[in-house]
């Protein structure tokens, strides 16, 4: 299969599966409490940070850590920016009278103007990686004293990789949740 064994696949699936199992009663309150304490920016980077350091015991490179805290990374960042959204009156439900919703009629003007949504939300988001990326790794390899002339080999420092992947990602995932239906809104496509 390439990368992984049909095992570890099923493995992981089912490790999905007993974590589901074990949040899925508490998911409305965690949810609530990250969109409304007033702690819970604070508790969002914290818990996510942790579980990454938790999650890097490893002495020597892999592309695993970098995914590890790039999830982590855009995980922390969408709930940081349901937070925001929230916070700023963005989240709004239904009226119980629109509910059940229903599917709009397919038209051309809906397939377009959703063409348009979607190459505007990825080119933004594309942006954003790559400011950020240009930005976080010179700055952590002066922070560290590293030198910056090589990325890849800088990249490879857990020192760097790890905030790296964290800050970038974690931006990446607050525009994608936050910035870019504001744009949207803005753009009067929402």
């Amino acid at each position: 299969m390439g990368m992984h064994s049909v095992l570890e696949v099923i493995t992981g699936f089912l490790y999905s599966l007993l974590v589901l199992a074990f949040f899925q009663p508490i998911l409305d309150k965690i949810d609530n409490y990250y969109m409304t304490d007033h702690y819970a920016p604070l508790v969002i980077i914290v818990s996510h940070v942790s579980l990454g350091l938790v999650a890097f015991s490893l002495d020597s490179w892999s592309t695993s850590r970098g995914d590890t805290a790039q999830g982590l990374g855009t995980g922390a960042g969408a709930a940081l920016a349901s937070h925001v959204n929230y916070q700023l009156g963005l989240l709004q439900d239904p009226p119980l009278s629109s509910l059940p919703l229903t599917l709009p009629p397919v038209t051309t003007g809906l397939v377009l103007r959703s063409l348009l949504r979607f190459a505007i939300g990825v080119a933004v988001l594309l942006v954003t990686r790559m400011v950020m990326k240009a930005v976080t790794i010179p700055f952590l390899c002066r922070l560290f004293g590293l030198p910056s002339d090589d990325v890849r080999q800088a990249r490879q420092q857990m020192k760097v990789e790890l905030p790296y992947r964290y800050i970038v990602y974690s931006v990446v995932g607050f525009s994608c949740v936050c910035f870019v239906p504001i744009l949207f809104w803005i753009l009067n496509l929402d």
